[in-house]
């Protein structure tokens, strides 16, 4: 199998953008009618989902241990979709087909046959980890939805009882299932560790056109069910370090860091946390009332709060309603005029001229351009990309 070779010609292929994935679907589901109930309805995301994650096995098809064990999460992760071995063969037939139809003359036999032996890796290395995976965990969880707390008219903060225990690290997430959405799944982070009565708390915020946080947000009740699969996700604490820990959450990014602090706050001795939590307006601070309490329970957490679309001097008072600081508090204002105790910028500037941070371990969750920013201001602030830890799904997608 030459690397270089499915390489190159991934790359042409591509080129032709969405046609690729419209191909192969369509040359699946003409010669394998059955299998259309397994996708949803709306099949732009699942096509968008397609070429990422063959772009991301053919760009490591020369890292072995990369590859591999992206292919097994992917393989645990289909047992929710109900795919089985019988279905390998489909998917590669249909594979192939689409590969040859938009390579054009440059198509051959030795194309074939390299893309045929990764393929034959692919299903291999797939296969076997669902395989192990089935002996120890459900291909899902059914849950209860116990309580719901509607925070703004675009976050609600849900409690979910699932049918049984789901294992997990904090700062993990499950993909999540709606009833009146089949087949669109969705990942959310648990904001919680896990607990004796095993409850999960989810922090879901609103997207435009989401199928799924839609229904979460808006329409979702107390004795509504949904359907979780397993935990995935590497923004885990780092048990073996002593350094102080650094936690920055954009808007509901926030969930996973909960879950990480209450994980910090069971130690014997926690180090001593900075909690940098941010959105675009105080409106948007939609946890702030339960950070306060934390941070006055916790004498080792600061917390610090910031909104970047809003100009300073209506005081952090408006957000709480709580009328002035405590003497002895854990506000750290950036403006000693008044009472205005709020940060105001870009999260990732406020994280900056806060620090150095280079002697922590960092944590960052939350819309992708501010972790992107915040990960830049770190590294030119010194901070060793090795300290700094972010959300990376092993992504199943189909």
């Amino acid at each position: 199998m030459d690397a270089q070779r499915l390489k190159d010609n991934f790359a042409h292929v591509a080129e032709q953008g969405d046609a690729v994935a419209l191909f192969f679907y369509a040359d699946l589901f003409v010669r394998n009618p059955h299998l259309r109930d397994m996708f949803p309805v709306g099949m732009s995301a699942q096509r968008d989902k397609l070429l990422r994650a063959l772009g991301q096995i053919v760009s490591q098809v020369d890292d072995l241990p990369t590859l591999v064990t992206f292919l097994q999460q992917l393989g645990r992760d289909h047992r929710r979709f109900g795919i089985v071995a019988e279905h390998y063969p489909n998917v590669g037939a249909s594979l192939i087909a689409t590969l040859r139809h938009f390579s054009g003359p440059a198509w051959n036999d030795e194309l074939e046959s390299d893309w045929s032996a990764a393929y034959g890796l692919v299903a291999k290395v797939m296969l076997e980890a669902a395989d192990e995976d089935a002996l120890t965990r459900p291909a899902w969880w059914d849950g209860q939805i116990v309580a719901v707390e509607r925070r703004r008219f675009d976050i609600s903060v849900l409690r979910v009882q699932p049918d049984r225990p789901l294992p997990y690290l904090p700062g993990q997430s499950v993909a999540i299932e709606v009833q009146s959405r089949l087949r669109h799944w969705r990942y959310y982070s648990m904001a919680n560790a896990p607990r004796p009565d095993h409850t999960l708390d989810f922090h879901v915020r609103l997207v435009d056109g989401g199928p799924v946080s839609s229904v979460l947000v808006r329409a979702t009740e107390t004795g509504d069910r949904i359907r979780m699969g397993a935990p995935i996700g590497t923004l885990t604490l780092d048990e073996s370090s002593e350094r102080d820990v650094l936690l920055i959450g954009g808007s509901t990014g926030l969930a996973p860091l909960k879950a990480i602090l209450e994980q910090i706050s069971g130690r014997p001795v926690p180090p001593r946390v900075h909690l940098f939590f941010g959105a675009r307006t105080r409106d948007g601070l939609y946890d702030l009332e339960d950070l306060t309490k934390l941070a006055d329970e916790f004498p080792w957490l600061t917390v610090v709060p910031a909104v970047s679309d809003e100009p300073g001097g209506h005081g952090f008072s408006a957000v709480l309603q709580s009328g002035v600081r405590r003497p002895g508090s854990w506000f750290e204002p950036v403006s000693r005029s008044g009472d205005d105790e709020l940060e105001f910028g870009n999260l990732s500037d406020v994280v900056a001229k806060r620090g150095p941070w280079n002697d922590h371990d960092a944590y960052v969750c939350g819309p992708s351009a501010m972790v992107g920013h915040t990960v830049e201001q770190l590294l030119q602030l010194g901070l060793p990309r090795d300290q700094i830890r972010l959300e990376s799904f092993a992504d199943a997608q189909r």
